[in-house]
């Protein structure tokens, strides 16, 4: 009898450090990458070079370097979480559900995986709220995310906030599953650990190998979600009319749709490394 309040805390522990460990990861990560992002996302909204994307920021000054970093610290080290934690949850629900069945374990993973992922996306408006505040032509009418937040919910309701789900729909599931799939086998194919640096050497190499070469694979839709977002009001156009309108204004150039794509892999290599070497150090300190 006395054992079981430790054995509850125990299993507690157990269920949540999951979660624990994905935000801190990801807060750790948003800190450090922030301004590499907001380039990005200016070359993904206006086709932009590079330098061209850092000369914008110059001009808005120091001041606003930061801005909009509220919404990707909330977002960010919540859906982290949640793809993390709810994981490992939809994984051993799945898995025990399929005991017997002969439904092979991949299979199980896999759905969970793409389960974490939808779920994820309920926090499609800290996204939304990110956009709005990252695109310089939106300075003069929202301040900061709790007047963004207020304005879009007052104006124009619930649904103004899940303005580009589609997109984000489409890649949360399919990444999740590649994510978690291929994590394992690519760390097997690193050199043996034998140490604690070596360790998290190979889980950032290994996480931000999958992460660029994700971010890569799933850009269109962060250029299409960026487009959506950055509009406010009007008709909800679907995902493939977006997708044609970008395609067109830019030439019908792949190359031009894929404009910061490269800089995205760079900066995918490091947040990814970050969150699945900061992920991995603090399970084994929690």
């Amino acid at each position: 009898t006395e054992s079981r309040p430790s054995v509850c805390v125990s299993l507690q522990t157990d269920d949540t450090k999951h979660y624990v460990c994905g935000s801190i990861a990801a807060l750790t990560n948003v800190m450090l990458t922030f301004p590499i992002q907001k380039v990005l996302f200016r070359q993904q909204l206006h086709g932009v070079r590079a330098i061209e994307a850092v000369q914008q920021l110059q001009r808005d000054g120091l001041r606003n370097l930061y801005r909009g970093l509220l919404p990707p610290l909330l977002q960010k080290s919540t859906t982290v979480a949640m793809m993390f934690g709810l994981y490992q949850d939809f994984s051993r629900v799945s898995l025990d559900w399929a005991k017997g069945t002969g439904i092979p374990e991949w299979i199980t993973r896999s759905f969970a995986a793409v389960m974490a992922g939808t779920a994820e996306a309920a926090l499609t408006p800290f996204e939304r709220v990110q956009t709005l505040l990252q695109d310089h032509r939106h300075h003069g009418r929202f301040n900061n995310t709790a007047h963004t937040f207020r304005t879009l919910l007052s104006e124009y309701g619930v649904r103004e906030c899940y303005r580009g789900l589609v997109p984000i729909l489409l890649r949360n599931g399919p990444s999740n599953v590649l994510f978690f799939g291929l994590r394992g086998p690519i760390k097997e194919q690193l050199p043996e650990a034998t140490t604690k640096t070596g360790n998290l050497v190979n889980d950032f190499v290994c996480g931000g190998l999958l992460g660029a070469g994700l971010g890569i694979m799933f850009y269109p839709l962060n250029v299409i979600k960026s487009r959506a977002q950055s509009q406010v009001g009007g008709d909800f156009k679907p995902t493939r009319e977006v997708l044609l309108t970008v395609w067109r204004e830019r030439g019908g150039s792949l190359a031009m749709l894929f404009r910061g794509a490269h800089l995205n892999y760079h900066r995918s290599l490091l947040s990814w490394g970050i969150i699945n070497a900061t992920y991995e150090l603090l399970l084994k300190i929690v």
